[in-house]
């Protein structure tokens, strides 16, 4: 029901995973579920509660993205900078990072470091996904480039996708205090029978070959790009 409910409804979500966590608060499953629907209604505090007792629940940080935007989310960008660095953040399966990177990126910008913000998100490997998550890196380097006083390179970032692309991609956003909002419903739909030791891993932001990437951008980097590096 959280599942179901969380896009739709999320506080009657918010309360289905209240009476999971009642009756099985042991199970990391049901903790789980607690804490991104925590997280969806902008629990911040109790969602990074819950994450945390998952996290000793199961040994798995396959979470650390959102429990570094909820410190975001309670004004401690610092804290979520120091989430990204630390070693559980090697861990990481591919687009768990990519998600880590952006909420570094915003992160930044919180602290008014903008230069960072864009160096976050400057890594080739990002610049040459596609799909959802490629939009979603392309908006949060645009937001970043903005926010360093470049508009041109701001605009030269979204200028390859639809108004229908962004648009999806938008509604994952949280345009009130600019908290990503990951997509909840899809993580609690893998929640039943998930492995968190099957899911592949990523050293550093250039092990993503498990999301889509852009083939042409690959083969052809962009002035910019080569900038970057």
């Amino acid at each position: 029901m959280v599942g179901r409910l969380i896009d739709t409804d999320p506080e009657l979500a918010y309360e289905h995973a209240q009476a999971a966590v009642r009756r099985g608060g042991r199970v990391d499953v049901v903790r789980e579920a607690a804490g991104l629907a925590a997280y969806r209604t902008g629990r911040y505090a109790e969602a990074l509660r819950e994450l945390r007792t998952v996290r000793r629940l199961n040994g798995s940080s396959e979470h650390l993205a959102v429990m570094a935007d909820c410190e975001r989310g309670l004004g401690r960008p610092e804290r979520a900078i120091a989430l990204a660095q630390s070693p559980e953040a090697q861990t990481l399966a591919a687009e768990a990072t990519v998600e880590l990177a952006i909420v570094v990126s915003g992160a930044r910008l919180d602290l008014g470091e903008p230069e960072a913000a864009v160096a976050a998100l400057a890594a080739p490997s990002l610049r040459k996904l596609t799909g959802v998550i490629g939009v979603r890196v392309a908006q949060a380097r645009s937001a970043a480039l903005e926010a360093a006083g470049r508009p041109a390179d701001a605009a030269a970032e979204l200028a390859g996708y639809s108004a229908e692309q962004l648009a999806e991609a938008s509604g994952e956003v949280d345009d009130e205090d600019d908290v990503v909002v990951f997509d909840v419903e899809e993580e609690l739909d893998e929640l039943d029978g998930a492995d968190a030791g099957g899911e592949p891993t990523s050293d550093d932001l250039d092990d993503l070959d498990d999301l889509p990437v852009d083939e042409e951008a690959a083969a052809s980097p962009s002035a910019d790009q080569e900038d970057d590096r």
